[in-house]
C-alpha cells in the first residue's frame, strides 16, 4: 500500500458477506412483510417471517443497502431462525453500543466483529443497524 494511503473497509470478507445473504426468497405463508428504510443513507429492507411460539421461524428478505449495509444483513439473517425478542433486542442494543465505540466488543449477537472494517464510519451505521430495527420490529408487529 502506497504511504498515506488508508487501508479500504470494503475488505474481502465484507464483500463476501454482502454477496451470500442467506433467506433472500419468498417465504410460503408469511405471517406478515414489513419494510424500513435508514433514516440517513436510504438504505431499504423488507422481510415476511413468521413466528411461532416467539421464535422466528421463517425469514425471507429483500435488501437494497450498501455492502456494510448487506454484510449486517448476511449477519442477521444466517442467525436468525430460532432467534426470540429478547435476543434481538440484546444484539441491537449491543451492535449500538460497539458502534458508538461504548463497547470494546459487539455483544448478543454471533459473528458481529466482522463488521470491524466499518466501526469507524458514522455514516454507515444506520445501514448496519437496520437489519436488526427491521427484525425486532418483525416481533413487535406479531403481538
Amino acid at each position: 500500500m502506497a504511504a498515506g494511503l488508508k487501508p479500504t473497509p470494503y475488505t474481502r470478507d465484507i464483500l463476501r458477506l454482502a454477496a451470500s445473504i442467506p433467506h433472500l426468497e419468498p417465504i410460503a405463508d408469511p405471517q406478515g412483510r414489513r419494510e424500513m428504510r435508514s433514516r440517513t443513507c436510504g438504505a431499504r429492507m423488507a422481510a415476511q417471517y413468521r413466528i411461532e411460539e416467539g421464535k422466528l421461524a421463517a425469514l425471507g428478505l429483500e435488501v437494497e443497502a450498501c455492502a456494510f449495509g448487506q454484510a449486517a444483513a448476511n449477519l442477521m439473517a444466517r442467525h436468525a431462525l430460532g432467534s426470540d425478542v429478547a435476543m434481538v433486542r440484546q444484539a441491537a442494543k449491543g451492535l449500538e453500543a460497539w458502534l458508538k465505540g461504548e463497547a470494546a466488543e459487539p455483544q448478543g449477537w454471533p459473528e458481529l466483529e466482522r463488521l470491524s472494517p466499518a466501526r469507524h464510519l458514522a455514516g454507515r451505521h444506520e445501514a448496519m443497524m437496520l437489519p436488526f430495527r427491521l427484525l425486532l420490529s418483525l416481533f413487535e408487529e406479531s403481538r
